[in-house]
This record gives C-alpha cells, sequence and structure tokens, in this order.
C-alpha cells in the first residue's frame, strides 16, 4: 500500500513540474481593428535606418532594405493573407503570397509563403512593430543589431488609390 501512494506521488509531482512554456513567443491574438486598418493595396514608398550609406541592410533575408522602396503589398485583412512583390530596376524581382496579423501588443507577423505551400508549414516568419499614422499611411518598424547598438529601420507604406 505505501508502494502505491509513494508511487502515486512521485507522479503527481512529476506531472506538476512539466514545462508550461508557450509554443511561440509571438502573442496570436489578433487587433482586428488595426488590421481592417491596412485592407487594400499598398506601396512602399520609403525605407529609412541611421547611416543609411555606410550599411546594407538584408531585408526579410531577400535583399538590400532599398530594393523594397516601391514594392506594393496587398492586405486581405478577413483571412490575414495577401501578397507582396518588389521590381526595383537594379534589384532582383520577386513576388510572394503572404500570411499576416497585427497581434495586441502592436506587432506585425509576416510569413512570406511559398506558392503551394501552407502558411502553418512555414516556421520562419518576422515580427515589426506596427506604427499606424494619418489616413493612407502606416510605418513597420524592424528592430537590427548595428555594431553592437539597436537600430530602427523604418519602412513607411502609402494606400495606392
Amino acid at each position: 500500500m505505501r508502494k502505491i501512494i509513494f508511487l502515486s506521488l512521485m507522479i503527481i509531482g512529476l506531472w506538476s513540474c512539466k514545462s508550461t512554456a508557450p509554443t511561440s513567443v509571438v502573442s496570436n491574438k489578433a487587433d482586428y481593428e488595426a488590421q481592417r486598418i491596412l485592407k487594400g493595396s499598398w506601396v512602399m514608398t520609403s525605407v529609412s535606418y541611421p547611416s543609411s550609406d555606410y550599411i546594407k541592410v538584408n531585408a526579410f533575408q531577400l535583399a538590400d532594405a532599398k530594393c523594397f522602396e516601391g514594392s506594393n503589398w496587398k492586405f486581405v485583412a478577413n483571412n490575414n493573407s495577401g501578397e507582396m512583390s518588389m521590381s526595383k530596376s537594379g534589384c532582383t524581382s520577386f513576388s510572394s503570397p503572404i500570411k499576416w496579423y497585427i497581434n495586441k501588443e502592436g506587432q506585425f507577423v509576416l510569413k512570406l509563403v511559398n506558392a503551394g505551400e501552407k502558411a502553418k508549414k512555414v516556421r520562419d516568419g518576422y515580427v515589426l512593430n506596427f506604427v499606424p499614422q494619418e489616413s493612407g499611411n502606416f510605418q513597420l518598424i524592424d528592430k537590427i543589431n548595428v555594431g553592437n547598438k539597436p537600430t530602427d529601420v523604418v519602412y513607411q507604406f502609402e494606400k495606392v488609390k
């Protein structure tokens, strides 16, 4: 009888010590009001960061950040899908479906999805700060490390009319 009680206590003790860590470091509770702001077609009008003449920023692991100036983005708010494409002269052309959402912390979460691939199979993504501005404009701000100093990369968007 003592062995059964002792074994039961051991099982309860081990079970109570199991990890309760979240599966994601990013909140997936969406801010639907902020997402409605983005519905439609947008163009990235500028990319800015300090010391832009001296450093190159590889944005979204695709190309130099300046190559994204003039890129077209379409956001569909009701299913968090869309697409982005860039074709700036002197840069590699690129187009991709995307999955995105804005969480309650004001973070814009983005996944680039290959054609025919399900977004839930894509493990890599990007988390940027979402900054709404006056009607028809918003910014996404990425934090990078330059010389052990945190630096902001600001992507400015304008709504296509």
